[in-house]
């Protein structure tokens, strides 16, 4: 078994932020990024038919960039003005701090945890007086309205984008050592281009618990696994693997 070429199912990294150079230039590796998933913002039409008044709401909670992005375009699209007096419950300081490509970052209400809604819930507690927008995709992590429910936090749920499978038509007759996931709709999206797909030699990554079972749920071999104690990052675990496959030549 000779692992020479990897497939992640991601955008390509920033220049010098890409983990995977180092493991491509140790063992030789030919690694390629492709997204097997992008957003689409929702309609106008369909964001109405939800029934959610922007203007009810005195605080929003936001979970990642892209929802930054369709809060202001469907207010936008609404013609709403968002009022200055507007609070913003940020999962994480990266998300608060791209608030700035449409509000003045010093002159507003800003909250932020570290990286999960465990961390913000706090701040959102000290708020709750506030009537909060939760702004999300078609998939959102059922531990964030788990945690918001729980804590009696009075909050709206509106869908303003949705992940869709890309087309990957082109990728047809390519072939990867191994194929790497990090979301069940990343292998929704390869079983959706390629209903006929047969796994074979090629080595399956998964990076999650949940994208993991949706490999095992569809008949796929789960060949790689992260993150575990010996390999608590993708590029780990993919280096664990090709050091075993380097050892059995």
């Amino acid at each position: 078994m000779s692992i020479k070429t990897i497939l992640v199912s991601q955008p390509q990294p920033e220049v010098g932020k890409n983990p995977y150079d180092a493991l491509a230039e140790k063992y030789g590796l030919k690694v390629d990024f492709r997204p097997f998933i992008h957003v689409e913002g929702v309609e106008i039409s369909e964001f109405r038919a939800q029934r959610v008044d922007l203007a009810a709401h005195t605080a929003v909670i936001l979970t990642s960039k892209t929802a930054v992005d369709h809060y202001f375009r469907i207010a936008e699209e609404c013609r709403f003005e968002v009022p200055t007096s507007m609070k913003y419950f940020c999962i994480s300081e990266a998300v608060a701090y791209y608030l700035q490509k449409y509000v003045t970052y010093r002159k507003r209400k800003i909250f932020f945890g570290k990286q999960t809604i465990e961390d913000l819930i706090d701040s959102i507690k000290k708020h709750k007086k506030e009537k909060f927008l939760l702004p999300c995709s078609d998939i959102l992590r059922e531990s964030i309205p788990n945690t918001l429910d729980k804590s009696g936090v009075d909050y709206t749920r509106v869908m303003l984008y949705r992940t869709v499978a890309s087309d990957l038509s082109d990728l047809e007759d390519v072939y990867y050592d191994i194929l790497v996931f990090f979301s069940p709709s990343g292998i929704e999206s390869l079983l959706k281009n390629f209903p006929d797909f047969k796994q074979k030699d090629t080595k399956i990554a998964a990076f999650g618990p949940t994208t993991a079972k949706a490999i095992v749920d569809n008949n796929l071999r789960l060949d790689i696994h992260a993150p575990q104690p010996q390999a608590p990052s993708m590029t780990m675990a993919i280096e664990n693997f090709v050091k075993e496959a380097l050892k059995k030549k």
